[in-house]
């Protein structure tokens, strides 16, 4: 159904809509919340304590005031609730409330509190009549995710047309469903944006989390049944590359490490296609075995590509297989192909590896766009491998004749479920980190702990070493009371002096300025390397011995973990320092859990445990595999489930139609 049969929705919000991936009113409900925000009973002022987000029931003591601030209109007023205490209230850029609230109204304000300087003030409220607010009560509204020109209401408002003009068959019989203890499609599609209650979104969830197990599962069986039994095609006896490359590295493999690459060496010489995950956790050196097998492919005269999610990780990798080349006088030709090359760029690129010149192509999803043609690609290597789905593995693959694959992922998944999800792969695991390799000393502090971090930082540099600062913002949001990267730097500048030197990195900057600013941090030439998380997966740099997070409450332990494995890299002690905004007990409980452990399996385990309704989305290892909603760690049993399920739906004749296998909303 076209969006703009949906009442409401024109050409401009169509096109709003469009930015955000939703351009049909099916897409429009597929666009699941982000999370949940329940109303609950107005709050005294005194109450307030630490609280995020309150709602008063207040009476305007104060006539409106308004200013402008850099582009920003700023309202603000003074309320007082039956107790008598007051508190101010700001709106940032509605200035047609002036005219609305007057002296003396009584409302019900409902925002975020905001702390500064022993200041408390309630921000961007929304404004209730006591019977409307009445109404909201206890109901779960959802929460979505949004873009300029559109809000949360209009997105609801928008979704509850659509979910009464469409229909929802299911490919699930009424039999299985029961057998699995899951809902109808149409029933999970309604509940999921407008439960009842948190055990009717439970029920939901777990319909729609079956559903995208299911469809990845069946895909995946589905490739498998065309590769079964592939011959190899590419059969490598020879080593000597790789020797030669071991025998000059200036650490020496750990044993974890020797076994997988001998894995790697059988499957290469074994008479069907190598198809292998290796496992590993941050730190553990899955990058240097997937590089010998490329070298050891070139040595043979074939070509390998690496793909990897960021181009920041894509440069590095291919400066570092350069180095490896120089180090060891290797003669073979490594190409660099991400998607902001020049047009001119891309075209040489293109040429050198059709031509078979380039023998190693390390890259992003740009390696399988159409217009790129292997020679003779004998070994796919995808990097990080949580963050691609299954079909953009398959599309890579497809781009050579029947090449070897190598996955790669540092998700602590139990090999139980690593089996289901990687049916078609043989499983490696390297469980030791490098043998010189220190343990990172843990630390979770509030903000008063920052003065002690910058003369601890201070003392790093000045014995030779480097630091990373995280911040999970880019820029200044009035909205948001988080730290972030621009404002950051400068404090830092500030605060060191021409003694350090600090500079900022963010994802929103062009790929030569990441490239360069990582450069100069790699050189040392940089410092301190303030950064949001566009560092979080596989930059390598040995010489970083401090990693301090600002905000570590919004992150998840998972990229907390990922962070973490940017420092301790080298044969220096390394330390990180997790800063929480807030001292409520139980997300410094959660902190403390990276303190306890550096094994990423321990820490998911434990982080389960911890997770509530509020978390129901929002802490979850977004993206694995391409996954909306499912969660490989939370959803194990579930998984479990649908990999059962599939083996019964395709036994008994079944299929599924291909053009609705990421929707499940029609019958299959």
């Amino acid at each position: 159904m076209d969006l703009k049969e949906i009442k409401g929705i024109g050409d401009k919000t169509s096109l709003v809509l469009n930015k955000l991936n939703i351009v049909d009113a099916e897409g429009l409900v597929r666009h699941f919340p982000r999370n949940y925000d329940i109303y609950e009973e107005p709050t005294l002022i005194r109450d307030i304590d630490n609280k995020a987000v309150v709602a008063i029931d207040g009476t305007v003591v104060k006539s409106m005031d308004m200013k402008h601030v850099k582009n920003l209109t700023l309202l603000t007023t003074t309320i007082r609730d039956a107790n008598g205490d007051f508190l101010k209230v700001t709106w940032y850029n509605m200035p047609f409330l002036r005219s609305t609230i007057k002296m003396s109204m009584r409302f019900v304000f409902r925002g975020r509190i905001k702390r500064m300087n022993h200041i408390i003030t309630l921000e961007q409220p929304e404004i209730f009549t006591l019977a409307k607010y009445e109404e909201k009560l206890h109901v779960m509204q959802p929460v979505y995710s949004l873009t300029k020109g559109i809000s949360n209401n209009q997105m609801a408002k928008f979704v509850k047309e659509a979910l009464d003009k469409l229909s929802f068959d299911d490919y699930l019989s009424q039999e299985m469903r029961e057998k699995y203890h899951q809902c109808e499609m149409e029933e999970a599609i309604k509940n999921i944006h407008f439960p009842d209650n948190f055990e009717v979104l439970k029920t939901a969830r777990n319909r729609l989390v079956f559903d995208e197990f299911f469809t990845f599962l069946y895909r995946l069986k589905k490739l498998k049944e065309k590769e079964i039994e592939v011959p190899n095609r590419y059969i490598i006896n020879n080593h000597d590359v790789s020797d030669k490359v071991i025998g000059n590295l200036k650490f020496a493999l750990t044993g974890a490490q020797k076994r997988v690459l001998q894995d790697i060496f059988k499957d290469m010489q074994g008479k069907v296609v190598m198809q292998r995950l290796i496992q590993g956790d941050v730190g553990s050196g899955k990058t240097i075995v997937a590089f010998l097998a490329m070298l050891d492919m070139a040595g043979a005269g074939l070509q390998s590509a690496l793909m990897v999610p960021t181009e920041v990780l894509a440069n590095q990798h291919y400066e570092s297989m350069q180095r490896l080349l120089a180090e060891n006088g290797l003669p073979y030709e490594v190409a660099l192909l991400t998607g902001s090359l020049g047009a001119s760029a891309k075209k040489r690129l293109y040429e050198g590896i059709e031509s078979g010149k380039n023998n190693i192509i390390i890259g992003t999803h740009a390696l399988f766009q159409e217009k790129v043609v292997y020679d003779r690609l004998g070994l796919v290597v995808i990097d990080e491998q949580h963050r691609f789905g299954v079909m953009q593995r398959a599309m890579l693959q497809e781009k050579g004749v029947t090449p070897h694959t190598i996955v790669m992922s540092a998700t602590p998944i139990p090999r139980t479920l690593a089996m289901i999800l990687y049916a078609d792969m043989d499983i490696s695991v390297i469980d030791e980190l490098p043998a010189k390799r220190l343990t990172i000393k843990n630390c979770v502090v509030t903000k008063d702990y920052r003065p002690n971090a910058y003369n601890f930082i201070e003392k790093q540099v000045k014995s030779g070493r480097q630091a990373y600062v995280i911040c999970p913002m880019v820029e200044e949001n009035e909205m948001l009371e988080a730290e972030n990267v621009i404002d950051y730097a400068t404090i830092l500048k500030e605060r060191f002096g021409d003694r350090i030197k600090v500079e900022y990195l963010h994802g929103k900057m062009r790929a030569e300025q990441k490239s360069e600013i990582l450069g100069r941090f790699e050189k040392n030439e940089i410092n301190v390397l303030v950064s949001t998380t566009v560092v979080e997966v596989g930059i390598n740099v040995p010489n970083a011995t401090v990693m301090m997070v600002e905000n570590s409450e919004r992150f998840s332990l998972a990229s907390l973990h990922q962070l973490r494995g940017r420092v301790g890299r080298g044969e220096y002690q390394s330390y990180c320092i997790f800063v929480s905004a807030t001292q409520k007990p139980d997300k410094l409980e959660r902190l403390k859990i990276l303190v306890q452990s550096n094994d990423g399996f321990y820490i998911a385990s434990e982080d389960l445990k911890l997770r509530g309704p509020g978390d129901f989305f929002g802490v979850r290892q977004s993206g694995e595999m391409g996954f909306e909603i499912a969660d490989i760690l939370t959803d194990g049993k579930i998984l479990s489930d649908a990999a059962r399920a599939v083996d019964e739906f395709i036994l008994s004749g079944h299929e599924l139609i291909d053009k609705n296998m990421n929707n499940g909303i029609v019958i299959y």
